[in-house]
């Protein structure tokens, strides 16, 4: 078994290289015909799911809208694939003033701020509001990011969306996350999303870029049902 961490294992072929044993390595995701089946899928997916959950959209937005002041929707900016920058849609689910209550409770919570250095995330959060908490549990938060997926910039299936700081946290392993789209979700979602580090996020990241295949998408989708 080489030691060779980090490598693409699905469908590694032998193959014979001027007389000598060698590897191919397949990148299925960068195939024309992957990438327009992956996108086809994607597009399908987000527009039946869109027109299916119109009514519940209609109801979370009155609901944001009549409990809490400022807009319905969050655009936050996130590095797409090859460094494209877009406005990654949510409900929002907090107060328009989050920064300051963030950086209050961070300032007088140690715990806090070593939960926050750690994962970028925090488990008790002050900027969340009442509406906005009983989305995120039940991940309706996310379901914006549809149009995301539509215009392009977003994909069903693929690494977790990120801002500047945490892409400078992947180092080398940034180079994966920007060959593909981000996704609604992937690895990470299903596999202990809040309970693992962020060093572990990121080998996910890298692991489903380097090793995709249709199969795996399917996978995780189906998975998905279960984990949220």
């Amino acid at each position: 078994m080489p030691d060779m961490p980090g490598i693409c294992s699905l469908g590694v072929l032998a193959r014979e290289i001027g007389g000598e044993l060698g590897f191919e390595l397949p990148q299925r995701l960068f195939h024309q015909s992957a990438a327009f089946t992956k996108r086809a899928i994607d597009l399908s997916i987000s527009l039946l799911v869109l027109a299916l959950l119109l009514p519940l959209f209609l109801l979370i937005t009155l609901a944001v809208r009549l409990t809490s002041p400022g807009p319905i929707f969050y655009g936050h900016s996130r590095y797409g694939r090859d460094g494209d920058i877009f406005k990654a849609l949510k409900f929002r689910t907090m107060a328009v003033d989050g920064d300051r209550l963030l950086q209050e409770h961070l300032r007088n919570n140690p715990k806090a701020m070593e939960e926050w250095r750690a994962t970028r995330k925090l488990q008790d959060d002050p900027r969340v509001t009442a509406v906005g908490s009983v989305l995120r549990k039940l991940r309706l938060d996310e379901l914006p990011k549809l149009i995301n997926i539509i215009r392009g910039e977003m994909s069903v299936v693929g690494p977790r969306p990120v801002v500047r700081d945490e892409l400078e946290l992947y180092e080398s392993s940034a180079v994966f996350y920007l060959q593909a789209r981000p996704g609604l979700t992937g690895l990470w979602q299903i596999s202990g999303r809040n309970d693992v580090s962020y060093a572990t996020r990121v080998a996910f990241d890298t692991h489903y870029v380097e090793n995709w295949s249709l199969t795996r998408d399917v996978m995780i989708i189906a998975r998905t049902i279960p984990a949220v």
